[in-house]
């Protein structure tokens, strides 16, 4: 059965990546729009009301001091498309970059080196409502917005619930690692991750990645 169409407008400032870009997306994946500053970028997404926005965090226009292009955009549009979820893709890994734009609302960050078939999975993991992270971005985010440091580890009977697989599994994709990479560190089948995690999520009355993340972290596991 084919996968429904999810429509994407991309934001960059160079049209050589758009276009390169636009042509290693999974063809379940619709282009909608395009914009390459932050008032372009405002007026594309108001107006196609996407699915999700692929977004470059450093974009030319007018960008208040200690903000970023990326941010701004989502700040001034998010309000006008409640339904849209913003995925940001840069060639930057700096801390202050990731949380930044995490803070302003995006629902993911990946670098520009992940493969066109990455982007892809990023992209319909956002549109379902999850966060997603390249593996060594994780970390950032998790210090920035885990639990204080005074927090309690997880109880026993929490942990017991799961197997030990489960637990591996649970961490990395809490982490942030795709299911193709949790598959390749376990040496085990990317459906055998899927059922694992759908496990996992059902064990701990959990609904998403992005809430098993938040678990992982309250609880200091990662």
């Amino acid at each position: 059965m084919a996968e429904s169409s999810v429509r994407v407008v991309v934001v960059d400032d160079h049209s050589i990546f758009r276009s390169g870009l636009k042509a290693d997306l999974d063809p379940s994946i619709e282009v909608v729009g395009e914009a390459s500053d932050v008032a372009s970028a405002v007026a594309a997404v108001t107006e196609a009301a996407p699915d999700v926005v692929l977004l470059d965090v450093h974009l030319p226009g007018d960008v208040p001091e200690g903000s970023t292009g990326g941010a701004e955009v989502i700040r001034r549009s998010a309000p006008a498309v409640p339904g849209t979820r913003f995925l940001a893709l840069s060639v930057s890994d700096r801390a202050e970059d990731v949380v930044g734009v995490i803070r302003a609302g995006a629902r993911g960050y990946i670098t520009k080196g992940s493969s066109g078939a990455d982007v892809s999975r990023a992209v319909r993991a956002v549109a379902d409502g999850d966060a997603v992270f390249s593996p060594k971005l994780a970390g950032f985010v998790l210090d920035a917005f885990g639990a204080p440091a005074g927090e309690t580890a997880a109880a026993p009977d929490e942990l017991d619930r799961l197997s030990a697989r489960e637990q591996e599994v649970m961490r990395l994709i809490a982490r942030g690692y795709a299911y193709k990479e949790v598959a390749s560190e376990l040496f085990i089948s990317t459906k055998t991750v899927e059922s694992h995690v759908s496990a996992v999520l059902r064990k701990l009355q959990l609904s998403s990645r992005h809430e098993l993340t938040a678990w992982a972290s309250a609880r200091r596991l990662l």
